[in-house]
């Protein structure tokens, strides 16, 4: 088995006396897509922002490529190559899309391979090269998330990280993002994707993490999860 490329252990966080996660185990191997699912209010955002440092965990331990990041500040796990797709999207609305992909780089000091890589985005969104002198803000909802994750990309992450990528997009726009975010991580990017939409993350995740309250009640390869006739009850809507 190959070294983890994060592992949360025991890690708990707060919102001021509340307790948000209590004790989360977690691991994310190399090349992976792991989904993290659950209802409303579960804890699925607390537990991103903890990884990211913008919440910060009173109890257990964040690792990161080897290194323990939870002293660190979000910059400096930004910099170690951790890049987010943030909920609603979150692009600068008043940047053009060029300026938006291009504060994506901004990190970098390889103008060469800034160059290929908003290529490569191109290739992905085509999208967004005919529209590369609009404003962000005055796209639509499934063109800002395009742009959102083109932006991650541009970083050259080691592992992307998605809030709710699937939330306010017609659903066919909905498998349209998520067949992108398969080619990504066939590619070789580790994706960890935190969804309320449990049936088509799991459908093309490796393997899947349950939150409820705060802790993790299920976990195992996606398609035992799919299979699990709790998880089909509560999360996919049969009975």
């Amino acid at each position: 088995m190959p070294e983890p490329l994060l592992e949360l252990k025991n890690v708990s966080s707060y919102y001021g006396p509340i307790r948000a996660l209590n004790k989360v185990n977690m691991v994310l191997y190399p090349g992976e897509m792991v989904c993290l699912l659950g209802g409303n209010a579960s804890g699925k955002s607390t537990t991103l922002k903890t990884i990211l440092g913008i919440v910060r965990n009173a109890e257990g331990e964040i690792w990161f490529r080897g290194q323990r990041v939870d002293r660190l500040s979000t910059a400096e796990r930004i910099e170690l190559g951790m890049a987010v797709v943030p909920e609603n999207r979150r692009i600068f609305p008043k940047m053009t899309v060029r300026e938006n992909l291009e504060m994506g780089a901004f990190l970098r000091r390889d103008p060469k391979g800034i160059k290929e890589d908003m290529e490569y985005v191109f290739s992905l969104f085509p999208r967004l090269e005919e529209r590369l002198n609009q404003l962000g803000g005055t796209m639509s909802g499934g063109e800002q998330q395009m742009l959102a994750m083109g932006r991650a990309l541009m970083s050259r992450p080691k592992l992307i990280l998605m809030d709710e990528p699937s939330m306010g997009l017609a659903p066919r726009l909905v498998e349209t993002i998520f067949k992108i975010i398969k080619r990504v991580n066939d590619e070789g990017i580790t994706v960890y994707v935190v969804e309320q939409n449990a049936n088509i993350s799991l459908r093309i995740a490796d393997r899947g993490y349950v939150l409820q309250t705060g802790e993790v009640v299920l976990s195992g390869p996606a398609q035992d999860l799919l299979n699990n006739e709790a998880m089909r009850r509560a999360y996919l809507g049969e009975v």
